[in-house]
């Protein structure tokens, strides 16, 4: 099926932080290194062959680390979709592992250079192929898919046990020294089916909503732009207690319109020719 991606997505800094360490990669957008936030919602809608990689970062680390760590990974997965963008299409899988190590490299390599033991960032991905939508993730930033009224996570959190009391530590995330432990991203793959939603987020809203009251928003009959703003507020409302990053897309059937343009733009082409 031809198809178009209908997006919406937004990075606040919430209640409670003074910085922001999430950051994302959508459209060819990202935010800079120190940042607090987007003021709005950002939407649209393209084809599948003009977004097919969407990415939220979640930074950690003291000292401005976790928003460096942040912004390197959503640049090298910039750096990564110019050179390899075509493979998507077809290899999306491999794409999205390929980036992870390439992200994982850059932030290592400034921990390195600038004598950092602790810095890092978790990730989660989505790639609309061709045929397949691949979802990747490292860490506990989480990805969620909406469809035929079924609602579920289909990202693992990359946690070690359960602690009640703070965070649990992470067993995967970006800027992990290959002498220490093995990069091992999630991956997992879906059918293009028109009307399913993908909701990519960090922990800003998972930590304050849960999977059932992030469903049930989902049942609205609302836009992804909406859709997005009620998250935020919902967990603004709970609490804010971290920053917030949100990227909401659904899919649909290629507009039949683009194609008709595309259609008498080369016939008028090809009529400048003869």
């Amino acid at each position: 099926m031809a198809y178009q991606i209908k997006y919406a997505y937004t990075c606040h800094i919430g209640k409670i932080r003074n910085n922001n360490e999430d950051n994302f990669w959508c459209c060819g957008e990202f935010l800079s290194a120190q940042n607090q936030g987007m003021s709005h919602i950002q939407s649209g809608c393209r084809k599948q062959s003009e977004l097919p990689v969407m990415a939220v970062f979640d930074g950690m680390g003291g000292e401005s680390c976790g928003e460096m760590a942040a912004f390197l990974a959503a640049e090298s997965c910039g750096m990564h979709y110019k050179e390899q963008k075509e493979r998507v299409r077809r290899e999306g899988d491999r794409f999205l592992i390929e980036a992870c190590e390439k992200m994982n490299q850059a932030v290592c390599n400034y921990g390195t250079e600038n004598r950092i033991d602790s810095m890092g960032t978790t990730a989660a991905m989505l790639a609309f192929g061709d045929d397949i939508i691949y979802g990747c993730n490292l860490g506990d930033s989480r990805i969620y898919r909406s469809s035929s009224g079924k609602f579920g996570q289909i990202s693992e959190d990359h946690i070690l046990g359960r602690h009640f009391l703070g965070k649990a530590p992470l067993t995967q995330y970006l800027g992990m020294k290959e002498e220490d432990l093995q990069l091992v991203p999630s991956v997992s793959g879906y059918p293009i089916i028109e009307g399913d939603r993908y909701l990519i987020c960090s922990d800003g809203i998972t930590d304050m909503l849960s999977d059932g009251e992030i469903a049930d928003i989902f049942t609205r009959e609302i836009s992804t732009e909406e859709t997005v703003q009620v998250l935020v507020e919902r967990a603004l409302k709970k609490g804010g207690r971290d920053n917030i990053t949100v990227i909401l897309c659904e899919i649909e059937k290629q507009n039949e319109n683009w194609w008709k343009r595309m259609w008498h733009q080369l016939k008028r082409h090809e009529g400048d020719i003869s």
